[in-house]
C-alpha cells in the first residue's frame, strides 16, 4: 500500500499490531459466518443474533483502538502543541457514536 507524505501514521509495537489484527480476523470470520448462514437460509433470528455479535465485536475493537489513540496519538499531538487533535478527536467520537 503506497503512502502519501501528508498522512499521519501511528507506530505500533509488533505485539499491539498482532493483537489488533487477530481481533479483526476473528470479526472477519464472524462476517463470513453470517454470509454462510444467509446462503443456507438460516433462521432470521439466528442471523440477527450473529449480526449482533459482529456489531459487539466491532464496538469492542473501536473502544480498544480509541483508548490506544488517546494514550498515544492524541497525547503526542497535544504535547507538540497541536490543539487540532482535540477537534479531530471530537469528530471521531461523533462518528463512533452514530
Amino acid at each position: 500500500m503506497e503512502e502519501c507524505s501528508c498522512c499521519k501514521k501511528t507506530e505500533r509495537s509488533e505485539e499491539e499490531r498482532k493483537k489488533l489484527m487477530n481481533r479483526l480476523k476473528r470479526i472477519e470470520g464472524q462476517v463470513r459466518g453470517l454470509q454462510n448462514m444467509l446462503e443456507h437460509d438460516a433462521y432470521c433470528a439466528d442471523i440477527l443474533t450473529q449480526s449482533a455479535a459482529v456489531s459487539a465485536a466491532i464496538n469492542a475493537f473501536n473502544k480498544d483502538l480509541l483508548v490506544r489513540h488517546l494514550h498515544t496519538c492524541v497525547v503526542r499531538d497535544l504535547r507538540q502543541g497541536d490543539d487540532a487533535a482535540v477537534d479531530e478527536l471530537a469528530e471521531l467520537v461523533k462518528k463512533l457514536m452514530k
